[in-house]
């Protein structure tokens, strides 16, 4: 049973009776589903996920009206529900930050992108972490007529303005020929070998967060890159499975050979999307090609090695 399955069950047996028999004047004002941290909101949870805070809940969301009126009581009523739901038992959090409950709309998303509302420039949309953007957008709504919720979700699904999202391409295109078309070989020859495999980690994990800026989608927290951008289509596959491969190689120039595998067809990529038209083999010239194509000169202007 996967969570996202089990807590649209337990949310459709035990909370929607609830809030329409204990809170039916503010029915039409709860947004329920689930979202946040955890790997069953990606939908990648197996037998270890089950080891700490998994279980049957789901997450309820009001504004700060509604939150005033009901919101502890609500709380109360949540916390009421059964305890163990097809077997599975509800289990507290560990860690500090709640995972399901009932939330202010507002607090929710500042808690992960520091905002109470969707960025409104392009400032604060520069300001945003992939992996805190994938962590409030991910999941799944199961109920929120209101729509107040979904406002600020479809908001920030709709992904970053272009300029934003090439400038953020731009420097992840320079900083993966630094560490893995650069740094790596140097490091390697030189026997410092910490150097060479943190290079060669920042790059995989860079040249993955370049995968999803191109397919316009968040990239999740590290421990879940790798496996998510196989579902990005022909590009995600080749580089999860160059990835695989250089993983597992064990010496130094089988290694720069699939780094520079997988920036050729990220390249090629780029020239797709019709965001370089350089002929070089280097990552660092199509970040500055990508650059020059940014229509808002402040941004094309803007040092993207800090990006």
């Amino acid at each position: 049973m996967k969570g996202l399955k089990l807590s649209h069950k337990y949310f459709i047996t035990y909370g929607l009776p609830m809030i329409k028999n204990n809170f039916y004047p503010y029915y039409n004002q709860i947004a329920a589903g689930m979202a946040g941290e955890g790997s069953e909101c990606l939908g990648f949870d197996d037998a270890i996920s089950r080891d700490h805070d998994w279980g049957p809940g789901f997450c309820l969301w009001l504004d700060d009206k509604a939150y005033d009126r009901i919101g502890n009581q609500l709380q109360k009523a949540y916390d009421n529900l059964p305890r163990v739901f097809m077997g599975f038992y509800r289990k507290k959090s560990q860690s500090s930050k709640k995972k399901v409950g009932v939330f202010r709309i507002a607090q929710f998303y500042k808690q992960f992108i520091g905002l109470p509302h969707a960025p409104k420039n392009q400032m604060q949309w520069s300001n945003l972490s992939d992996e805190y953007l994938c962590a409030c957008t991910n999941g799944n709504v199961f109920y929120d007529p209101l729509g107040k919720f979904s406002d600020i979700r479809h908001t920030l699904l709709k992904f970053y303005p272009e300029d934003i999202r090439r400038f953020k391409i731009a420097a992840k295109c320079m900083h993966c020929a630094q560490s893995g078309q650069y740094n790596y070989m140097r490091s390697a020859k030189r026997r410092e070998h910490f150097a060479a495999q943190y290079a060669l980690t920042s790059f995989c994990s860079d040249i993955i967060s370049l995968v999803f800026l191109l397919n316009k989608k968040f990239a999740p927290f590290y421990k879940w890159k790798h496996r998510a951008v196989l579902e990005l289509g022909s590009l995600g596959r080749f580089v999860h499975d160059h990835i695989t491969r250089l993983m597992s190689a064990n010496d130094d120039i089988p290694k720069n050979d699939i780094i520079e595998n997988i920036c050729s067809r990220v390249i090629n990529e780029l020239k797709n999307q019709g965001m370089s038209d350089s002929n070089s083999l280097f990552l660092l010239d199509h970040g500055m090609a990508v650059q020059k194509r940014i229509k808002d000169k402040r941004w094309q202007a803007r040092d993207a090695w800090g990006g």
